[in-house]
């Protein structure tokens, strides 16, 4: 068993695809994860599993057989979100965590459409591609970002998103 994070996209924003925590917690426990916890009501899940690719494939399938929706999920060994919050390069630079944002790719071939996204590079915007996710940092804040309204437009179906702050919970929540 090694400690896992999902993270499941889509669900519990606005009125659709609604899940309870608890309910997803159980779910994970049918599969056979341990040390099961939640994080925040928007789909972030930790745990123990045997694998990573099978919790995400046992999470999405029974969200579509529990809920009757589907959801994109995806599973992280705990040492590869390690990786990931190490090789951040803009952890010096991001002064407020909400606007640093790590763009997770559900499948790995969507990091190669970042180099695709538009915005002023000379500008305060940042887009790092890493190994495993993508790294944006949005200086004046999301609403007005030219970078993340046109990362959302080209790519936002082929990643989960979350902020700089929540994924630092969750490695420090992860079950070691």
């Amino acid at each position: 068993m090694e400690p896992c994070v999902a993270l499941i996209r889509g669900i519990n924003v606005g009125k659709a695809k609604r899940v309870a925590m608890a309910e997803l917690r159980q779910m994970a426990a049918g599969l056979g994860a341990e040390a099961v916890a939640t994080l925040l009501n928007s789909g972030n899940l930790v745990c123990r599993h045997h694998s990573a690719p099978l919790l995400a494939e046992g999470l999405e399938a029974a969200i579509a057989r529990d809920c009757g929706f589907s959801a994109r999920v995806l599973a992280l060994a705990g040492a590869a979100l390690d990786d990931i919050v190490a090789a951040n390069p803009y952890a010096g630079l991001a002064d407020d965590p909400a606007r640093l944002l790590l763009a997770f790719p559900l499948e790995t071939a969507a990091l190669a459409g970042c180099a695709a996204v538009e915005y002023d590079r000379a500008g305060p915007e940042r887009l790092h591609i890493g190994a495993g996710a993508a790294y944006l940092w949005c200086a004046a804040g999301l609403m007005d970002s030219p970078l993340a309204a046109d990362f959302t437009r080209r790519l936002g179906e082929r990643f989960t998103v979350r902020n700089w702050a929540t994924v630092l919970k969750l490695q420090q929540a992860l079950p070691r």
